[in-house]
């Protein structure tokens, strides 16, 4: 239905969220560097890095974290705690992760649990809190952003792919057009639930835009980085804290935590 909805865009954002992330990128750095030893020419083991993807039951993030550390930054080490809270979506990740390289490698774990309250997890325990498509879900956003804050190690990164506001008009019109009058209707014809996929493009536009949302993750204690250049469609000349994809039919959010 993702592919169908979304002309399989959605997996082009996906990649692109990732790829922005780069994980296991400290991995590679320590693993090339012979700088750090145990003893005169014992390099020391880089320190794995925990990754927590939130909502992300069916592994489809966590298996592209896994692949771009592996492949990518030849990390061995980087390690994804999948987290939902549907055991159902869960039983589907273990099912799909089964059948790929990493199922024995110890370096996927299940977490069943409430984004709101991750008391399961330790403060400062994580490296990057990962969350796509999933936090507008969440009853209550600011509660979720601070948990995300407690959990992350100083200098851990908060990483958010979610449906957005698209700013061109005519692309906009488009969009809801498409959004209000065909994804129900799809909903209905190809997985006979109209009401799930219209809570779905409502749900979509309850959520708050761009800079709103910005707002919310600066809120929880986070810094934002801003991009290198400046926004021009906001007027902004030092940059945004957001990357729009598609328009901002889709957008990637990130936040901070201070290293104090």
């Amino acid at each position: 239905m993702n592919d169908l909805m979304s002309f399989y865009i959605h997996r082009l954002w996906k990649d692109r969220f990732v790829r922005s992330i780069n994980p296991g990128i400290r991995q590679a750095l320590s693993s090339s560097s012979s700088a750090h030893t145990n003893s005169p020419g014992t390099p020391t083991a880089p320190e794995a890095q925990r990754i927590l993807d939130i909502a992300g039951g069916t592994g489809d993030i966590a298996l592209r974290l896994l692949d771009h550390a592996t492949l990518i930054n030849n990390d061995l080490n980087t390690k994804v705690i999948i987290s939902d809270i549907n055991p159902e979506m869960l039983a589907e990740g273990r099912k799909r992760m089964a059948q790929t390289a990493y199922a024995k490698t110890g370096r996927i774990s299940y977490l069943e649990a409430n984004a709101e309250d991750l008391s399961a997890i330790e403060s400062s325990s994580i490296d990057l809190y990962t969350v796509a498509f999933g936090i507008r879900n969440f009853t209550s956003i600011p509660n979720t952003l601070r948990e995300a804050y407690r959990v992350l190690k100083p200098g851990g990164v908060f990483a958010c792919l979610e449906f957005s506001k698209v700013g061109n008009p005519l692309l906009n019109t488009v969009y809801k057009r498409w959004s209000f009058g065909a994804i129900p209707l799809i909903g209905q014809l190809v997985a006979g639930d109209r009401d799930s996929y219209q809570y779905l493009v409502e749900s979509i536009e309850r959520f708050p835009g761009q800079r709103e949302f910005e707002g919310l993750i600066k809120g929880a204690g986070f810094m934002v980085p801003r991009d290198s250049g400046s926004d021009v469609d906001n007027g902004e000349e030092g940059g945004r804290g957001w990357e729009n994809l598609t328009g901002g039919v889709a957008c990637i959010h990130k936040g901070i935590k201070p290293v104090l």
